[in-house]
């Protein structure tokens, strides 16, 4: 039978659902790259308790629901810093997750950690695409689930995104990649014609739309078996009520694609009515409406481990003059780079740095104008990355940036210029003067990109003269120290410009 599908607008109010429950509804509830936002944000919006509001208001209305993660619940706030995964195990449980699937920052802290994370969850992993036999999540990780609810029977399948320039090696030991489409297409395949499932879901974190790499579209596009595609990974809003919600797989039906940003701004709601075989999909936001009814005892449980991360809070260290509250704001990114440039100089007494070379997604929050606390540089920069000097042929300086002018990941201290012809990297300059292929240059960055991270493959080439001791935030934290009056400037200009 041919299925008809219904797209909901944006939800704006709703708590619970009005209507009766009914036996003919299943009901996914879903979240992805919530990292680590155990309370709500800078903006006010999240948190792990408001979202347990909406799951049992849900759970109260509908008996047949399924509660699961996309990916990357962890890294992004002191939270992951001072407890290694603990808060966000205990708040999955909390909740009652169902299902849910490694995103790449679960990887952050190393394989024996991340088994013992996934080990201390209730909720079931799944990975379809990632070969882990040999690894300590060998056990702890199942390929598919089916789940008999409703009258239904529902399979389930994971997609997990390339570790290869995303995910540090030495936190991935032994896990073996496995083509995401051939992977979606035959466990979809298998799991309809084989084991008669009545729908196909899967849970991906591979991104919404990815220009020249596997995303969430071309899995819709490229099969025909699989019904709906929950997502993370992107940190896409992807509305329902818009051709941004569904695809045309290969039999000309559509495809479901769901994903709710990140930092647990809304609660994902899918509601399949298997009376008229209709899948209708919704966003909840989750914000200060809901902090009259919240759980007295998550926030009982919560409470100890809030004490130590509001006591980070407290030390100031400096002040500043940016007042960005998006991350992506060009003078935080800025100020990263002159700090790497700053290290780079200490760590090679008497040499000159040619660049700074920072990745855009090690910054995970914004930063207001005033004081810089101790625990807001730990959540900004949160991971335990460290400051090299690399010396770098000038050749594949030239590929690193043409690979930045594609995908913009990293930033740079110093204003690059790019020419590119169809995409490859014709010529460029440093502050007006040419790369010379042949020439040598002398890099600071972090251990991260350096060894290929963001896709900086071409730094992988590179010669590591020089490494510090610390982790980079730690030497952030020295340098406001070192800072006139202890201020951070603001510097919101560009320092990358592509002509093709």
């Amino acid at each position: 039978m041919k299925k008809q599908y219904f797209w909901s607008a944006l939800a704006v109010a709703a708590i619970a659902f009005s209507t009766p429950a009914v036996a003919e509804h299943i009901v996914f509830i879903h979240t992805n790259d919530t990292h680590s936002q155990i309370d709500p944000t800078a903006a006010d919006t999240g948190g792990i308790a408001r979202r347990k509001v909406l799951i049992d208001s849900i759970r109260a209305a509908e008996p047949n629901t399924i509660l699961v993660d996309a990916g990357d619940a962890v890294q992004g706030t002191t939270y992951f810093n001072l407890y290694g995964g603990e808060v966000e195990a205990k708040a999955l449980n909390a909740l009652g997750y169902d299902l849910a699937i490694l995103g790449n920052h679960e990887f952050d802290n190393g394989m024996d950690a991340l088994a013992k994370y996934v080990a201390s969850i209730d909720a079931d992993f799944i990975s379809t695409n990632y070969d882990l036999s040999g690894t300590p999540l060998d056990s702890l990780v199942d390929r598919y689930k089916i789940i008999n609810i409703g009258g239904k029977k529902i399979g389930i399948i994971g997609l997990n995104v390339e570790p290869a320039g995303i995910i540090d090696p030495s936190k991935s030991v032994g896990v073996k990649y496995q083509d995401v489409y051939r992977a979606a297409n035959s466990t979809a395949w298998h799991l309809k014609h084989n084991e008669g499932v009545d729908y196909v879901v899967a849970l991906s974190h591979i991104g919404y739309d990815y220009d020249g790499m596997p995303d969430d579209i071309d899995v819709a596009t490229e099969g025909n078996d699989i019904d709906l595609i929950i997502g993370g990974h992107s940190h896409t809003v992807v509305k329902p009520g818009t051709f941004q919600g569904w695809k045309l797989n290969t039999d000309k039906e559509p495809v479901i694609i769901t994903q709710t940003g990140s930092t647990g701004k809304y609660l994902g709601v899918v509601t399949i009515d298997t009376d008229t075989d209709s899948i209708k999909a919704q966003l909840i936001p989750v914000d200060s409406r809901l902090d009259n009814r919240l759980d007295p005892g998550l926030l009982a449980m919560l409470a100890p481990y809030r004490h130590g991360v509001d006591s980070l809070k407290s030390i100031v260290i400096g002040k500043t003059r940016i007042d960005c509250s998006d991350r992506s704001c060009e003078a935080i990114h800025n100020f990263v780079s002159a700090f790497l440039a700053s290290r780079g100089r200490e760590l090679t007494p008497g040499q000159h740095i040619d660049l700074a070379i920072s990745n855009r997604g090690g910054v995970r929050t914004g930063m207001k104008k005033g004081n810089v606390t101790k625990g807001h540089i730990m959540e900004m920069l949160p991971f335990d990355n460290r400051v090299e000097v690399l010396e770098i042929s000038g050749r594949d300086l030239l590929k690193s940036i043409e690979i930045n002018a594609r995908m913009h990941r990293v930033s740079y201290d110093r204003n690059i210029v790019a020419h590119l012809d169809d995409d490859e990297i014709e010529d460029a300059t440093i502050d007006g003067k040419p790369i010379d292929p042949d020439a040598t240059y002398r890099i600071a960055t972090i251990d991260y990109i350096a060894n290929g991270g963001d896709y900086m493959k071409p730094l992988v080439n590179g010669k590591v003269i020089a490494k510090s001791d610390n982790v980079m935030n730690a030497d952030v934290m020295d340098y406001i120290g070192k800072l006139p009056r202890k201020t951070i400037k603001s510097d919101e200009s560009d320092h990358f410009t592509v002509s093709k």
